[in-house]
């Protein structure tokens, strides 16, 4: 929600300074976005798609969101020149440091399920015990870095109920300085020539 909320905005606002400068608005300098894609598919299909989620074991799951992270990584480190790829890079390391300190998965107190979801089964699950697509709950006393996890609720009177990490906050402020910063000098409208 929060990484989406910021591309909307880094877009809003990018094209608006854009034309407000009289350019047109492009995403130049990014290299190897295969990467970033291909770095996509296997968290796709290891935790957001029903069909093949409920197929694949814990630990390749867990093997599927650890290598995700660390190809998305590879992807901001090879765009590190680029303005704010260094801030998302951060963001990765955070999130990837506190999946791999709780065993795979994002970690999530009972207390935060039971901020987004009141009526959930939380009080059922187990510590250890998978929650969501990439989450699962921990006590905030068994979480490794539990600074770092999954702490965070969207406001009580937003329509979508969600949860983010600091990592992920940072994340989103790298993805919004990428794309609200100048991408070029052409013009977006073409000066008149005199007669």
């Amino acid at each position: 929600m929060i990484l989406l909320l910021a591309v909307v905005l880094g877009l809003v606002i990018g094209l608006a300074l854009a034309i407000w400068r009289g350019q047109t608005y492009q995403l130049n300098g990014l290299h190897f976005t295969w990467l970033a894609v291909i770095a996509f598919i296997p968290q796709m299909v290891a935790l957001y798609l029903p069909s093949t989620r409920n197929l694949i074991t814990r630990d390749l799951a867990s093997a599927c969101l650890i290598g995700s992270q660390a190809a998305l990584l590879a992807f901001a480190w090879l765009n590190r020149k680029l303005p704010g790829m260094l801030i998302l890079a951060v963001g990765l390391i955070l999130n990837l440091a506190v999946i791999i300190a709780n065993g795979g998965f994002m970690p999530i107190s009972p207390d935060t399920i039971k901020g987004i979801a009141p009526d959930s089964q939380s009080h059922e699950l187990t510590d250890g015990e998978r929650f969501g697509t990439k989450d699962v709950m921990l006590s905030k006393q068994e979480t490794q870095l539990e600074w770092l996890s999954d702490r965070f609720r969207t406001p009580v009177w937003s329509p979508f109920q969600a949860v983010y990490s600091l990592g992920d906050v940072v994340i989103a402020l790298g993805i919004f300085w990428i794309l609200v910063q100048p991408r070029s000098n052409k013009p977006f409208v073409k000066e008149l020539q005199p007669l």
